[in-house]
């Protein structure tokens, strides 16, 4: 389909409302979609038309209520700080920008000239944002209470697969918590991170270390802060789980007799 940021036009609105129109079986406000994708940067350009924020708001909130509704009903012998891990792995900037990518969502949005000569379309933030902002169009789209009907569809067909091999992640959900629970177990010190960055700031690499009762147990790169730490706590904990934790045994008193 070739690289999205250099074609030189977008897709025209109609054809994702189509698409959206098969998955949930309701019409699409093509008015209140064509606002859930135009980004601020294009608004400002142009203005000041509606662009998607309050969208992305509602959506953000459907689409936590679909997915929290869905875990609890199909875990149900999952703790909840657990479901609240598998849920955090769901609905997240990565998870939701590479379902946006699965559907081309990024050559539909509506972008300032700025965003799209520094490779807005496939930015995972501007992506997951307007993931948020096209459920809560539909999720309007429709009357109450099928609305949550049609917004429930569209994220069970973006997300069932995610959420489905996510239950299989086990620690991997939360590198950082999970550390943060071995550590504790074995009586050491909560982990900290120092975190370091290069590169101008359109481009930035970040390294994290891990740092636990001050020694270094793992580090890790990455685009984001975030990634970099999840990264370091990977490695953190693979030492941990790897190597016996350290006890301290009263010395034996010899002298006794």
């Amino acid at each position: 389909m070739g690289d999205r940021n250099s074609r030189p036009q977008q897709r025209p609105v109609e054809e994702l409302s189509r698409y959206l129109t098969e998955v949930t079986g309701e019409p699409v406000d093509e008015p209140l979609l064509t606002r859930a994708l135009t980004h601020r940067s294009y608004s400002y350009e142009h203005g000041g038309l509606p662009h998607n924020e309050r969208l992305e708001f509602l959506g953000d909130s459907v689409l936590g209520l679909v997915v929290t509704d869905h875990l609890h009903a199909t875990y149900t012998d999952v703790t909840e700080g657990d479901l609240a891990k598998l849920r955090a792995a769901v609905v997240n900037m990565r998870a939701l920008a590479t379902v946006a990518r699965v559907i081309d969502l990024g050559s539909f949005i509506h972008l300032g000239r700025g965003e799209i000569s520094t490779g807005g379309r496939d930015k995972n933030s501007i992506l997951a944002d307007t993931v948020e902002a096209v459920i809560g169009a539909v999720y309007l789209s429709t009357p109450k209470p099928r609305g949550l009907d049609a917004a429930g569809k569209l994220v069970h067909e973006l997300l069932d697969s995610v959420m489905t091999s996510s239950a299989k992640l086990g620690a991997a959900l939360d590198w950082k918590t999970s550390l943060q629970e071995v550590a504790a177990g074995q009586g050491r010190g909560a982990p900290s991170y120092r975190t370091s960055d290069e590169g101008p700031d359109h481009d930035k690499t970040f390294t994290a270390e891990t740092v636990i009762d001050d020694e270094v147990f793992g580090t890790g790169v990455g685009r984001t802060k975030k990634d970099a730490e999840q990264q370091a706590a990977e490695h953190a904990y693979a030492s941990l789980t790897t190597q016996p934790a350290t006890v301290d045994v009263p010395a034996t008193d010899t002298t006794a007799g």
